[in-house]
């Protein structure tokens, strides 16, 4: 079986699709924290928190960090310029084309009002 590499791009989407895991990048934004303190905030086992952060890590927005029996959590490096980027330009995209449908509605309108 072929298996094909999630350009990181993808990965960030992938990771913030989830309202959960786009609140723990929300908190970790306020400061460092572990992942039992997430666990409780979010009311959730520290078994279903530790698959979220694993998302949000293989995506590289989040990092972690053991020290003793506590896994630590923070935002990552990497940032989410790309993202922001393709969102950017599929807004132009999109702003562009409805500005078009609206100068042919508007044109409608008026070959309509000129019966």
């Amino acid at each position: 079986m072929v298996q094909y590499l999630s350009p990181p791009i993808d990965l960030s989407f992938a990771a913030l699709s989830d309202a959960t895991r786009r609140g723990i990048i929300d908190e970790l934004g306020r400061g460092d924290a572990s992942i039992t303190s997430l666990a409780d905030k979010f009311q959730m086992t520290l078994t279903g928190m530790k698959k979220h952060v694993q998302v949000l890590e293989r995506a590289g927005l989040v990092v972690t960090q053991k020290v003793g029996r506590v896994r630590t959590c923070k935002l990552g490096k990497r940032g989410l310029g790309a993202e922001a980027e393709w969102i950017e330009a599929h807004r132009k995209l999109f702003e562009a084309r409805f500005e078009a449908l609206d100068e042919i509605i508007s044109e409608m309108k008026q070959e309509g009002s000129d019966d």
